[in-house]
């Protein structure tokens, strides 16, 4: 998915994320707001995901969620 849509329909996309990876609190999203780098630095807060891990789980989820 374009991640342009992603940052257009943040607020769509929310719920979506917090089923995903239950650690990002509302504050959380909140920040992030549609950014793929400051979720990616989230999740490696969060989670101690490397960075490479990150973009992965990223870019799987937002495949996915093309398909909602």
């Amino acid at each position: 998915m374009n991640w342009d849509r992603v940052e257009g329909n943040w607020k769509q996309f929310t719920g979506n994320l917090k089923a995903q990876w239950g650690k990002l609190t509302d504050d959380d999203l909140t920040e992030i707001n549609g950014n793929r780098e400051v979720l990616e630095g989230k999740l490696q807060e969060r989670y101690g995901y490397a960075k490479d891990e990150v973009k992965r789980q990223v870019d799987t989820w937002s495949t996915n969620i093309r398909t909602m």
